[in-house]
């Protein structure tokens, strides 16, 4: 769906195809486009040209989109962004910014206040005895985080020694720990303060058990092949929205305060995902030294391989940075 002008006035008016925009999933695939729709039609506007916004209900969805060359641009977090822009020929020009003026936010575990799982030590001590509701494997907060800050190093790999394992978005995981379906969930400082404001019950029922050290905050991404004039003129709109004073200033931070209590948006290239690259890197050598091998050879070839993977993905970022 085009946002900005009808798309029988698009076709009449002659003007280009729309400029596709992909949401990572955070909520409902529905609940993300009706977000995401009022900053996106002050850009169709600036462009000239319409702007369709394509909202997924998973990561491997929008993933499998880009990899059809059905998305120009999107907001992804940084693994999904990394592999954006080493594999699938995108770049960044914008990171989101929020209101508590910190560079990121942070991994969470939540459980319930009267559950039967109440402390960190009880989860570590007997995680077979639990259920757990995660985000998907390419989630940063919902997985890649919690499994190479908190679990990995107590010997505990996500997807084998819970009870059982319910994946979704950071809401369902939320929400799967206050109805009793899942005993404990991975979630983030920026979804769960969202959360409460949704669901208040629900989020009174909860309690964070755990949190991770600060993950740099989900970025914008562009088609390298676009014109350059025309990613300048992206990352313009995005750097200087909601930035006016007086009442057009005030109509765009009230947009992006319902987008996620977004505050704006910085100026930002592929260094930005050097973070994200290192995440990454961390987690497949702790996999690697945490898995069982049929001789020391083999793990140290996986290793070698990993080393191998993340030089190139440095270069890669290096080559394709400021």
């Amino acid at each position: 769906m085009a946002v900005g002008l009808p798309g029988a006035a698009w076709a009449q008016a002659g003007l280009a195809q729309p400029m596709r925009f992909g949401i990572l999933p955070l909520g409902g695939a529905f609940e993300s486009r009706n977000d995401w729709e009022p900053v996106l039609a002050d850009l169709s506007r600036m462009l000239g040209r319409p702007v369709s916004v394509l909202s997924v209900t998973s990561y491997e969805a929008l993933e499998q989109a880009i990899q059809r060359n059905e998305v120009d641009m999107a907001f992804l977090s940084g693994r999904m962004a990394l592999d954006a822009v080493t594999q699938r020929r995108m770049r960044v020009v914008a990171q989101v910014t929020r209101h508590d003026g910190l560079p990121g936010y942070r991994a969470l575990l939540l459980t319930r206040k009267t559950g039967p799982l109440r402390t960190l030590d009880a989860l570590l001590a007997e995680p077979g005895r639990w259920r757990l509701a995660r985000g998907e494997s390419r989630s940063v907060s919902g997985f890649i985080v919690p499994q190479l800050q908190l679990f990995l190093p107590h010997h505990i790999a996500m997807e084998t020694r819970f009870a059982s394992e319910l994946v979704g978005t950071h809401q369902a995981t939320a929400l799967a720990v206050a109805n009793g379906e899942a005993d404990v969930a991975t979630n983030n400082t920026a979804d769960f303060e969202r959360f409460r404001l949704q669901f208040p019950v629900e989020a009174a029922q909860l309690q964070v058990i755990w949190q991770s050290d600060l993950i740099p905050h989900a970025q914008i991404v562009v088609r390298r092949d676009y014109p350059e004039a025309l990613q300048r003129q992206v990352q313009s709109f995005l750097v200087g929205y909601a930035r006016a004073k007086g009442p057009r200033g005030d109509v765009e931070r009230g947009k992006l305060r319902a987008l996620h209590d977004l505050a704006g948006f910085l100026a930002a290239d592929n260094d930005s995902l050097l973070p994200a690259a290192r995440l990454a890197y961390q987690l497949a050598r702790q996999n690697a030294m945490a898995a069982q091998w049929v001789n020391e050879a083999a793990r140290q070839a996986r290793l070698q391989r990993i080393e191998s993977s993340y030089a190139e993905q440095l270069a890669v970022l290096r080559e394709l940075g400021p």
